[in-house]
């Protein structure tokens, strides 16, 4: 096991990892008829064959254990007009507003969003704070949209540069 160096701050790690944009994602799963979503941006591919993606899950969000309880859960890529479905997930609009699900592969899916990936847990890993899972993808859609991003501590559209 590597040293730690423990004398680095959180604040500065936080702002340091914030910097790096990424998509922004909903995670989706049903547990005894009740559907559970969360935002999340730790998100990634691992592998072509099998294809597999990995989401990185807080150990204690509540969404942890329903994955485990589920296990299977659907990667929801929203669109650049989303922004308002992310941070409901993400416990900042005060009013909820009603999100309606449609299914896909037996799990719920939001809809108008720019792909959605759906797995069966494959594998978990504990890692510090947060359990990586391994899904084994069972479905892909995807949709002509912008992705929306998110980078240091704002949502963010992609533009495309000039050559």
């Amino acid at each position: 096991m590597q040293q730690v160096d423990h004398e680095i701050d959180d604040r500065l790690f936080r702002n340091a990892m914030g910097s790096f944009a990424t998509g922004v994602t909903v995670i989706t799963t049903e547990v005894a008829e009740e559907v559970h979503g969360m935002t999340a941006n730790a998100f990634m591919s691992i592998s072509l064959n099998p294809k597999l993606v990995a989401i990185s899950i807080g150990e204690n969000a509540r969404m942890h254990q329903h994955i485990k309880d589920a296990n299977q859960f659907a990667i929801n890529i929203l669109s650049s007009d989303q922004q308002n479905v992310s941070k409901q997930f993400s416990g900042q609009l005060n009013g909820e507003s009603e999100i309606t699900f449609a299914t896909y592969k037996g799990l719920p899916i939001l809809e108008d969003g720019l792909a959605v990936v759906t797995c069966k847990l494959y594998s978990e890993y504990v890692v510090g704070d947060h359990t990586v899972f391994i899904g084994h993808v069972t479905g892909v859609k995807l949709e002509q949209k912008d992705p929306l991003l998110f980078s240091q501590g704002k949502y963010r559209e992609l533009k495309e540069l000039e050559e």
